[in-house]
């Protein structure tokens, strides 16, 4: 059969500071290929919507695979899926991935029989399956391991049984130079093992995996590392070196190799603690920029997230990861029941420490405890909101106001770390890209202003709403049924702030001024 596999479009922070390999979809690409079909893909970060219409009036493939792995691109997928269906009648129509596998149900309700079947699980295992049993007989698509269609759902997914038998179709990827992260300016992404044994309640990973934690051999790891173009590396892993032998060993081969790389990985704070020596190692062979998810900055906030991790225990983490000499990077999860004084404090806290610091919103996913407790206070249904840039739970502040103070909160630590001094010092770093063709970085330094803007935000709430997540009954009269969207894969491309919106904001900010 014809594969073409299709990575959505960027969402809100992935405009700025990053823009990942798609790896997750050139793994399924790849096992696709290796059963003998034909595959093709494309990354609508890279690419658009035209591309993408071109294949398929040119190529006419037999079947289709998005990958849905943020919930926020459900709406552009779902577009997607019928402008195909209405293009190729016979098109297979299938949609997989990490949010498509808790919300099967509802994605195939949106799809109005555009959408033949979503793949749940490990995309590497079921993409082969299912296709063998298309060209069998599509009406028993729905009895194939992690397969579900609008007749039924079949056996649960099953896992990888070895990492080390799946290789990336890197080659597939038409714009390798496009993938950055921060100054890794271009960057490809490796995975070298799946799976969290935590169960933070913010996070699906734990849900997604069972638990499961699994690692692919050093040999095979340092393998595929040594086919990489690229000179940056983001290390894909939830948890990075959990196992102490296991990180040191894919260290020692690289160094033996003489592989020269520079490494961007995410790990816990008490993990850094225990594996010291590990990261030290890395330091020296490559290891640039950690990112931490610290998350709160106190004992309150992690206990809410279920961290399991202590407030010393962090800092201590922050410590040792300075000590090192790398770049550091922190999140903080923004609370909806913030007020002014806590934006303030997480202001002046965050200023007083070297780390570039990321806030997030606390959001509730689908597949995570927190969907669980939080879904009746959920005050939206619409997906294109579910991107932690937004609140989706009731705020404390005025919708306006938390987007104001979460905003400038963001533009402070922005120009903490790409204001003039921090530009000055990056200057050279900027110069080597651009002398290389590599614009990726240099663009990135002025976009915030055009992507992170209160009054946008807002706007986004008050677009019309066409596909929403399955509500709890008490939500079905309070959803306009005859509200259409049609979402354009650029995002917020030729978005209008309306008068409604500008006058709603206004009222907002005077109502506050004389309270």
């Amino acid at each position: 059969m014809k594969l073409l596999a299709v990575h959505p479009s960027c969402l809100m922070y992935s405009k700025i500071y990053l823009r990942l390999e798609p790896l997750g979809l050139e793994l399924v690409a790849s096992a696709a290929r290796g059963a003998g079909h034909d595959v093709r893909l494309i990354d609508l970060q890279a690419e658009t919507d035209k591309d993408y219409f071109r294949w398929i009036r040119s190529w006419s493939p037999d079947a289709v695979v998005f990958s849905c792995n943020y919930l926020a691109n459900v709406p552009e997928i779902i577009d997607l899926a019928k402008a195909t269906r209405a293009l190729q009648p016979r098109c297979l129509i299938m949609v997989g991935g990490h949010s498509a596998s808790f919300t099967g149900t509802e994605i195939l309700q949106h799809g109005a029989g555009s959408i033949d079947a979503v793949l749940k699980g490990e995309g590497e295992p079921v993409i082969v399956d299912v296709l063998d049993a298309a060209q069998q007989d599509r009406a028993d698509l729905h009895r194939v391991p992690g397969v579900q269609t609008i007749a039924g759902e079949g056996p649960r997914p099953t896992f990888v049984q070895n990492l080390d038998t799946i290789l990336p179709a890197r080659d597939l990827l038409r714009h390798r130079r496009k993938y950055f992260i921060g100054v890794l300016d271009p960057c490809a992404s490796i995975e070298f093992s799946r799976g969290c044994p935590w169960d933070c309640v913010f996070c699906s990973a734990w849900t997604f995996y069972g638990r499961s934690y699994r690692t692919k051999s050093p040999e095979c790891a340092v393998e595929e590392l040594s086919r990489i173009k690229e000179s940056g590396i983001f290390l894909l892993d939830d948890v990075a070196f959990i196992q102490a032998e296991h990180g040191m060993h894919i260290g020692e081969l690289i160094a033996k190799r003489g592989i020269k790389k520079k490494y961007y990985l995410e790990t816990r704070g008490d993990v850094l603690l225990r594996n010291k020596e590990v990261f030290k190692f890395w330091r020296n062979i490559g290891l640039e920029y950690m990112f931490l998810g610290i998350e709160a900055i106190d004992g309150e906030g992690l206990k809410q997230f279920r961290k399991r991790v202590t407030l010393s225990q962090n800092h201590e983490a922050l410590e040792f990861a300075r000590s090192l000499g790398v770049t550091v990077a922190i999140n903080l999860i923004a609370d909806p029941s913030w007020d002014r004084d806590r934006f303030r404090v997480i202001r002046e806290w965050c200023m007083e420490i070297p780390e570039i610091v990321n806030i997030s919103v606390n959001t509730p996913y689908p597949g995570t405890e927190s969907w669980r407790t939080e879904a009746r206070r959920i005050n939206t249904r619409d997906y294109r909101l579910f991107d932690i840039q937004h609140a989706v739970l009731p705020t404390n502040l005025s919708l306006p106001e938390f987007y104001q103070e979460l905003v400038e909160t963001q533009r402070v630590l922005s120009i903490k770390h790409l204001g003039f001094s921090a530009l000055r010092e990056a200057a050279g770093l900027a110069v080597g890209r651009l002398l290389r063709g590599q614009t990726n970085f240099v663009r990135m330094l002025w976009k915030f202003n055009s992507v992170y803007d209160p009054k946008l935000q807002i706007a986004d709430h008050q677009q019309p709403v066409r596909y929403e997540i399955s509500p709890p009954p008490e939500w079905e009269q309070k959803i306009d049924r005859g509200a259409l969207y049609v979402h354009g894969p650029g995002g917020r491309k030729g978005r209008n702030i309306d008068n409604a919106t500008e006058a709603f904001v206004e009222s907002t900010r005077m109502g506050a001024e004389h309270a």
